[in-house]
Order: structure tokens, then sequence, then C-alpha cells
């Protein structure tokens, strides 16, 4: 068993999304979704588990996925039609057959050339990777784009970022931890360190649900544990949420300095929800580290915060520069893929059903504050004023334009 039984619920019963028949609305209507094979080398989740299938039948959808898309995360084709999914033999098969894709990453070149006309594709979109000829390329097919690290509910939560960033928190120091040993060429230090032997320090950047997660998780290990940021209020939450358990201190460049030179591990986790990543931590602050230090640029799927870091991949994880291992994978839940699966399976298949039960897109984004704000492209214009910002690109308000019918 993955997960110990809670309260006589087995993992299958207590955690998984749970099936039922919901009342079907007039506007109600059935849809065709598919789950494609995620055809990243690194990528091992898949959209959606069997449960969350299951349900999305049980009202009504017709649900495709690609033959073996959940193989790497160990769900097989079997569970999935054992639900009512239909096993789609070839990607353009399922593209071309239907009207919603829901994929983890971002389309690819050879995806691009599948997505059909007004097709509407929801998935994340990777800021560090993202190019005005990608979107360009969704506004011409008249694609409705709604993206992960946008989708916020009215209060402000990010459901999809969050359910995600909690697991890379807690990874990035798992593997920091790993990068650590002798074996790996790292200074041969523990986390926690023992009796007599005072533990390892960890420098977290950011504040935020990585950097709360990534906290919690080293001050289990015992590390002594600085995080900094440039809010306050984020700090003394922590404070407040930590039991005082780490010390923390605004993001200076004084302090930055300071406390990146006595790391053994750095966790990148600095980030604004929608624009990319500041950079700050600059080159001479990591050639001032020790050697066989770690850093972990956790957010590097937002361009990073380390000005060392580069994109490396689960084949190549970590590169060395002034001694220091890096470790910079942007898809960091991939190797949790089960875990990662059922969170995004949690989430996502309530919108589904929304966006079913409104009987349209439109009526579904006039609706749905969550909805609306994960969407970046919609009717042949660019809906994110901070992509408009980032590519010199004009945009469109998503409101008016529902608003308006356009």
């Amino acid at each position: 068993m993955e997960v110990p039984s809670l309260q006589g619920l087995g993992i299958e019963h207590g955690l998984l999304t749970k099936e039922r028949h919901a009342k079907v609305s007039e506007k109600h209507r059935s849809l065709r979704i598919g789950i494609p094979n995620e055809i990243s080398n690194d990528e091992c989740r898949v959209a959606l588990a069997p449960s969350g299938v299951s349900t999305l039948v049980s009202n009504g959808h017709q649900v495709f996925v690609g033959a073996g898309a959940g193989e790497l995360a160990h769900f097989t084709d079997k569970e999935y039609s054992d639900v009512g999914a239909e096993i789609a033999p070839s990607a353009a098969d399922l593209y071309s057959g239907c009207e919603l894709i829901v994929k983890v990453g971002p389309p690819r070149d050879d995806e691009m050339k599948l997505l059909q006309e007004k097709q509407m594709l929801i998935s994340a979109l990777h800021l560090g990777g993202t190019s005005p000829a990608f979107l360009q390329r969704l506004m011409d097919l008249g694609i409705t784009g709604i993206g992960f690290e946008f989708i916020q509910d009215s209060d402000g939560t990010l459901p999809i970022v969050r359910m995600m960033h909690e697991i890379m928190g807690v990874m990035s120091v798992q593997i920091a931890a790993r990068y650590l040993e002798s074996a790996e060429g790292g200074k041969g230090v523990m986390l926690g360190g023992i009796s007599g032997v005072p533990p390892s320090n960890v420098v977290i950047l950011g504040a935020g649900v990585v950097g709360e997660w990534a906290a919690r998780t080293a001050l289990g290990f015992g590390a002594h544990v600085i995080v900094l940021d440039n809010e306050l209020g984020a700090l003394r939450a922590m404070e407040h949420y930590l039991d005082r358990g780490i010390t923390t201190a605004m993001a200076t460049d004084q302090y930055i300095r300071h406390a990146v030179s006595t790391a053994d591990v750095v966790i990148g986790a600095m980030m604004t929800a929608g624009y990319r990543s500041p950079v700050i931590v600059t080159e001479d602050m990591v050639a001032g580290m020790s050697e066989g230090s770690v850093i972990v640029d956790a957010v590097i799927d937002q361009g990073g915060c380390i000005e060392t870091s580069h994109l490396t991949t689960h084949a190549n994880p970590v590169f060395k520069k002034y001694g220091v291992i890096h470790y910079c994978i942007s898809n960091m839940p991939s190797n949790a893929a089960r875990t990662a699966t059922w969170a995004l399976t949690n989430v996502l298949v309530p919108y589904l059903i929304k966006i079913g039960d409104m009987g349209s897109i439109n009526e579904a984004l006039w609706t749905d504050v969550g909805l609306r704000n994960g969407t970046y492209v919609y009717r042949r214009h660019l809906t994110k004023k901070s992509l408009a910002t980032m590519f010199g690109m004009p945009h469109r308000d998503i409101e008016l334009l529902l608003a308006s019918g356009i």
C-alpha cells in the first residue's frame, strides 16, 4: 500500500476523486476530452488518473486517452478503459477527435501541428520556455488556452500551482540531501548533523509555497534554515506557521550575499505568479560558495532566480559551476509522477465538469473566475498582460472580450 489507510479507508477509496452522478443541467453538453501522451522524455505525469476519468464519464463526457499515456505514472490502459475511457491508438486520432485537450506540459512542435481550429487547451505554459511564436500559433488557430500557472480562484489561491509547488518544495530538499553526499560529488555532510556535529545551513530564497514546504522539509531533516524574501508579511507568516523554527531576513543584496556565502544548500524559490522569476543570486555570489555545496533552482521553469542556473534534464540533472552542484530541472514533480497525477486530477476534474455544465467555454469563462484568470489566449487574442509585457505583444482584456461576444 502506498499510503497508510486513514480510519479504515485505503488510498483508492479515501484520497482519490470520488465518483458520483451529478445532476445534469439544461445547459449541459457532453465534451470530447483528450488526454494525450506526454512526449517530452522527462515527463512521467499524465493529466488525469483513472479515478478522474471515471468521474468525467459518469457526468456524461467522452474521454480519450492516448495508448500508454499513464504507464510512467503506473496507470495502465486497462485501468482507463475499465472506467469508460476510449484508448486512442495515435496522437493524430486523439487530437482530431477531441474538442478539449488536457495535458501536463505545453504542446511541443510535433503536437502544435496536431492542434485543431478553435480547440480548447488546458496545460502548463512554462514561462521560461514560452515564445511569441508559440503564442501566435495558438492565436492563429483560435485556440482557447488556459494555463496551469494562471488559474487563480477568487480567494487569490492558485490551486494547480500550489499543489505542484508543495511537491517541489519537499522534493528540492530531498534532492539537495542526496547531492550533498560524497558519492554524488557533494561536501559529504548531512542536512541534520548528529550529536556534537552541527547541522547544515539551508538557505531558501522565497517565502511562497515552494519555500514554505522546502522549509518544512529541511526542518524535518534537522537543518538550520534561513528564509529570505522581499515581503515582510510573507516572512512573518512563515515564522508563525513554523513556530519560529527558522531564521528570516529581508532579501536585500547584503543579506543574500552573506547567507549564500555560508550555505551548504541554496533553494531557489523566488517567484511572482504569471511573471518571470527575478534573478537575485549573482554569479559572483555563487563563486563565493564552498565547493560541493548544492543549488536547487526550483523555479527554473519560470526562468530561475540564480544567475548561473540553466535548464537540466532528468537524464542529466546536475552540472557544476565554481565547484557548486546545480540541479535545475523544470518539471521536478515528474519524479513523483503518481502523486503529482493524483494532485492534478483533484484540481482539474471540477473545472472540466464546470465547462460541460455551462454548455460552452464562453459561459464557463464568464461564470468561473479561476478559468477566466487562467486564460491566456482567447478568440485569436492574447489576454494576459504579463505575457504581453514580456514579449512586447498587444493584448485584450478577457472580460471585455467575453462581454462583447467577439
